[in-house]
């Protein structure tokens, strides 16, 4: 089950479990669209996958199955990631 975890790992906007701006990695390393789009060119700076909108979790099932409470920060220098995005942000993820 997916953790929801709370914020973007990049500049902590909050991403609470309805958000419609948090996306993904496949080891669910979460980022919110501007960063995603802007700042980390579509590339995990953690696997160099791509990335997928997050799944809302539906309210009635939050209480059962709450949203992580875990905030993840990453200190991502943009030049750095911008070598290493660069020979693999115009490949599409799935054939990374």
């Amino acid at each position: 089950m997916l953790e929801l975890r709370p914020s973007c790992e990049a500049c902590a906007k909050a991403l609470p479990p309805d958000s419609t701006e948090a996306m993904i990695c496949t080891y669910e390393c979460t980022f919110c669209r501007e960063c995603v789009e802007g700042l980390l060119e579509n590339v995990c700076p953690n696997c160099g996958g791509g990335f997928s909108p997050r799944p809302v979790r539906p309210k009635a099932k939050l209480e059962k199955n709450p949203a992580s409470t875990r905030i993840i920060s990453k200190s991502i220098d943009a030049k750095a990631h911008a070598v290493f995005a660069k020979s693999i942000k115009n490949i599409a993820p799935e054939h990374r």
